[in-house]
């Protein structure tokens, strides 16, 4: 169940699932998640990073709404809208990139999707279909669609994944500027330590099925953009947490 916090409660996004169970291709009722629970702050970034398979894009679709069968609840921030980034781009084929970001966020000014545009290096596709698309560009293309929305609350599941090293680091510190220009609260989902350790402020390890958080890092390098010093040794300490949590 998703609630949103009382008038004058902190607005954090809690998530606290009990038990998540769900029936396999074979019949079995296996359990997902269990005992599963974390909070961020407002404006916060938190990386959830967990074996394959151990139900991170099933916790996802939960804190989006997108799944009401579990056991617990989430708590979002009052008056919270929420922009979801999937681990395919998810485009519409039959739109071009600049009907793509206006038909979802029909309230985004012209100014504002400008801006976008040129933040992620799209001016020269806006006409171009998603089909023309090379996979790095369609991956821009949703991440623009995600901020057009202008959200309060952002979450992104494996938004870089099949992409090679230096095109999603490139992609990493975009988003890294974005999001600290938004001051959205966000949730990623990624198997990458380099890629939380470019963009979290918090990283939460989960364990293997049933999910649970096994180890809680509060990262304190500074927002936005990060040096490779700096994001190799944040990725050092998330490694230790993983073998130590």
């Amino acid at each position: 169940m998703n609630v949103a916090f009382p008038v004058g409660a902190r607005a954090r996004l809690e998530v606290r699932v009990a038990r998540k169970r769900a029936r396999s291709a074979a019949g079995e009722v296996v359990t997902i998640l269990e005992n599963l629970a974390f909070a961020l702050e407002p404006g916060e970034t938190g990386a959830l990073i967990g074996p394959s398979g151990c139900g991170k894009t099933s916790l996802m679709r939960i804190v989006a709404g997108l799944d009401g069968d579990y056991d617990g609840a989430v708590a979002l921030p009052p008056g919270a809208r929420l922009a979801m980034v999937f681990q395919e781009p998810r485009l519409l084929p039959w739109r071009s990139v600049e009907d793509n970001l206006r038909l979802a966020a029909p309230e985004a000014t012209p100014a504002e999707i400008d801006a976008l545009v040129a933040t992620l290096g799209l001016g020269e596709h806006r006409a171009h279909f998603p089909g023309e698309l090379s996979l790095g560009l369609a991956r821009r293309v949703a991440l623009a669609r995600a901020f057009a929305l202008n959200p309060s609350l952002l979450l992104l599941d494996e938004p870089f994944a099949s992409l090679d090293a230096p095109l999603a680091r490139a992609l990493q510190d975009e988003l890294a500027a974005l999001i600290g220009r938004s001051g959205a609260t966000t949730l990623l989902v990624t198997h990458a330590v380099e890629e939380a350790a470019r963009l979290a402020d918090r990283v939460f390890v989960l364990s293997p099925r049933p999910a649970r958080v096994i180890g809680d890092m509060r990262v304190e390098a500074p927002r936005g953009p990060r040096d490779e010093t700096s994001v190799r040794s944040i990725a050092d300490r998330i490694e230790a947490l993983r073998r130590n949590p």
